[in-house]
């Protein structure tokens, strides 16, 4: 059974990877036969020598540091206190009832539209970031940690009184591990949207970071530089969203069994 589901999985590795270089090879070959314009479209051996050239002769590291600096303040941020949030919530009586409403409103307000408006309240720097980052994660995170709360069996709550369970225990053994499903998947889609957001921030206001480098790549119409810069984006996210399964994976199952 192990040996076909291993199998299973390098088939369809191997299929993705095809795809992918097909998909690879039709743009290269619009954009060599010049059916699609390289101001539109950039060919994917271009795009990689700009790659290149952006380690070797730019400085990328700077700017990709930056926007990881803007996005992780953020994002712990926004983790630590979505979770907190969904458990208060929850936890104290009539609290969703009152706070529910307020909160709704507030994540229907479209995120971009209050990046001019913070920037005249915090300027262009760090924090900026920061607070864009954390608006773009902490709602989905805490609505995804209520509802994970709420999914917590009734049996397991009945077992932790049983055993006379303190409030802190019960958190910590019983609920959290009841939601920590739904809360890594807001986790996951938190941090492609807080990406997102930090380079919505940089893009609008900002000397430093790959969203001011996007734009200056497209200020100059240099195409090929600004499909390198949106692949290096995606090759992050990417990782970042490899990590947070990998810490799901290796940390909390492991408490989680514990």
């Amino acid at each position: 059974m192990g040996n076909k589901k291993k199998n299973r999985l390098s088939r369809i590795i191997i299929g993705q990877i095809v795809l992918l270089f097909i998909f690879l090879g039709v743009c290269e070959y619009l954009v060599r036969q010049e059916i699609v314009g390289s101001l539109y479209l950039s060919a994917p051996t271009e795009v990689v020598k700009e790659i290149v050239k952006l380690f070797v002769e730019g400085d990328v590291l700077h700017h990709l540091g930056i926007t990881l600096q803007e996005f992780f303040g953020g994002f712990l941020i926004s983790a630590v206190a979505g979770i907190a949030t969904g458990l208060v919530l929850v936890l104290v009586p009539r609290a969703e009832d009152f706070f529910r409403p307020f909160l709704s409103a507030l994540m229907a307000v479209p995120k971009v539209t209050l990046i001019p408006l913070l920037m005249l309240w915090l300027g262009i720097g760090l924090t900026h970031k920061m607070v864009i980052v954390f608006l773009f994660c902490f709602f989905t995170i805490a609505f995804n940690t209520i509802t994970g709360i709420k999914q917590t069996s009734e049996n397991h709550l009945k077992v932790a009184r049983v055993f006379e369970a303190s409030k802190f225990q019960t958190i910590m053994k019983v609920i959290l591990p009841s939601a920590a499903p739904t809360i890594f998947v807001a986790l996951r889609v938190s941090a492609a949207t807080g990406l997102v957001g930090a380079l919505f921030g940089e893009m609008v206001a900002s000397k430093d970071g790959l969203g001011n480098l996007l734009v200056k790549a497209t200020s100059l119409y240099n195409t090929a530089q600004a499909f390198a810069i949106i692949t290096l984006v995606t090759i992050v996210s990417v990782l970042i969203i490899a990590g947070i399964d990998l810490l799901e994976k290796k940390v909390f199952l492991k408490w989680k069994s514990s």
